[in-house]
Order: structure tokens, then sequence, then C-alpha cells
């Protein structure tokens, strides 16, 4: 099966993309891989080739409290053993705070941001307190801190003020490839954390600003992530940067039909290669739809 076919089979005989096509692969090195992983690889792999372009290898590791070097190097080890070979130098967000850093400054000299120095412990009796919208991350954060000056030397972090983002960025929408057209409601998720007390900055504010530098015309990644893409295009918009199309494939689920996870201690890639399985079959398997005993796939 070539890439183009593999792409066909889950979204239909594609308009090819006008210019250069650049995917990438960005897992966090909090843990091994395992196989979902590596169908979200492969994904963003064909897809890139499909079309001429160019397949990235970015390593998500600004959070010093859960990275490990060890897995860095099972990550390239894996990629390897399966065949998917990236373009180009392989991306640490770890050597790119400034990046970062340069987005935050934006952000706050606009006023959209506050300092929160609420913990866990302070949010959840709030909550108690206050009825506060839920969404897809739960209930939102109730605004605490959003009014008030912060005061004290402790640990905060940089909330992003919605309602305010969303008023000066006016109405926006997105392109999911298998979906559509989508109307993008960030409100839905209140005011998010865009910089941590424990890592230079969150997900949504350096995988934003990465796909950017890194020119990612296409964000191949699963439909886990559909939701957030609500959060990245508001920041695109504010920051001015470039939007790109995405495609949110279909996940892998175990025999329990839950999603594979590193926090459920799904099977690693690591293992199977140890073993002496072979990388390459089992990329091939995945082309062409034949999953391991006990492992099947959520809709296209």
């Amino acid at each position: 099966m070539t890439a183009l076919e593999f792409i066909f089979s889950y979204l239909g005989e594609l308009v090819e993309p006008k210019g250069k096509v650049v995917t990438r692969f960005a897992p966090s090195p909090n843990g091994q891989l395992h196989l979902g992983h590596a169908f979200s690889a492969l994904c963003a792999h064909e897809f890139a080739r499909a079309f001429g372009g160019q397949f990235r290898l970015r390593i998500e590791d600004i959070d010093g409290t859960r990275s490990r070097p060890e897995h860095v190097q099972t990550i390239i080890a894996d990629m390897q053993w399966l065949g998917l070979v990236h373009d180009g130098d392989v991306q640490f967000q770890s050597a790119h705070t400034a990046r970062y850093v340069a987005a935050l400054d934006r952000l706050n000299s606009t006023g959209l941001l506050y300092r929160c120095g609420c913990t866990r412990g302070d949010i959840a009796e709030s909550l108690k307190q206050k009825p506060v919208p839920h969404g897809p991350d739960g209930p939102h954060y109730p605004g605490t801190c959003r009014k008030r000056a912060f005061a004290g030397d402790g640990p905060y972090s940089w909330r992003l003020d919605m309602q305010k983002a969303v008023k000066l960025a006016g109405p926006l929408m997105w392109t999911d490839l298998a979906a559509g057209q989508q109307f993008a409601d960030p409100m839905a998720f209140g005011d998010v954390v865009l910089w941590r007390k424990d890592a230079p900055a969150s997900y949504h504010l350096a995988a934003t600003v990465d796909d950017a530098a890194d020119g990612i015309t296409h964000v191949v990644r699963g439909k886990d992530l559909f939701a957030y893409t609500a959060i990245h295009r508001l920041l695109q918009a504010l920051l001015d940067l470039p939007e790109p199309a995405y495609w949110h494939h279909p996940l892998l689920l175990d025999s329990a039909a839950e999603k594979l996870a590193k926090s459920r201690s799904s099977p690693a890639l690591s293992a199977r290669r140890l073993a002496g399985e072979g990388g390459t079959e089992l990329i091939d398997n995945l082309r062409h739809g034949t999953l391991p005993l006990g492992i099947s796939l959520t809709d296209a």
C-alpha cells in the first residue's frame, strides 16, 4: 500500500495540498512509546510522503519533572526500528524556551494574562463554594486570581483571560481534513494555564509556537486532542501565527475499549523491539489495518 493509498483509506480522495507539506510527530519523553504512538507517527509520516513533503520529529521535553533522557533515546530507537525516517535534525522543545518567553511576553503586553498562585487544593475549595461551567477538561478555573493583584514570592502560573482573549480575536474557524470546517470555541475551557509553575510553558503555548516556527503545514494527531485545537487556533490568532490544517486520526483501543495510554501502562514498543519483533513488519500491518489481537480502532 502506498502512502497516498493509506491516506485515501481514511480521508477519501483529498484535493492535493497546495505548496510544501510538513508534518510532525511530537512525543513527550515522560514514558515509553506504545502502539498508539506508532499509529500516530505512521499517519503523520504517510501524509507527508503522500504529497512529497517532509516529516519532522520533535521531542516535547520541557516538563522537567517528568521528562527522562533515557526515554528520549528509546523514542529515537523505536522510530528507527519502525522504519519511520524523519527529515532534518530531531528538534527538542527544551532548546527553544526563548520562543515561549517571547510569545508569553507578547500576550502579557496586551493585558491578556494574569498571575495565578492557586494550588489544586485552593481551586478545589473554591469550587465547593462557587458553581462554574464545565468543559472538556472538567470544571473551569473559578477566576480567583483574575481580578486581584498577585502578592507574595511563592510560585505562580500565568493564565489566559479567556473572555478578553476571545473578544480580541473575534470568531475563529479551523479545518479538520476528516471532520471539515469547525467553529473554534476556546471559551469551553475557561482561563487556561499558558505558563506552569513547574515547567517553562504549557503544552498549548509550546506546541502552537513550535508548529509555527517549524513550518508545520498539517498537524496530524489523535482524536483525543480534537477539542484542544480551539485553544491553539486562538493562540495563532493572538500571536499572528500561520494556521495549519489538521487531521485528528482515529485512536487505537485496548481489549477494554480504552485508549492506549502511558497512564494505563499500555505495552511499550521497546518491549516488542527487544523481544526481536520486526518494526517495519509491525508498521506495514498497521498500514494495512491488520491490528494485533485485542487492539481495535475508533471510527474514522
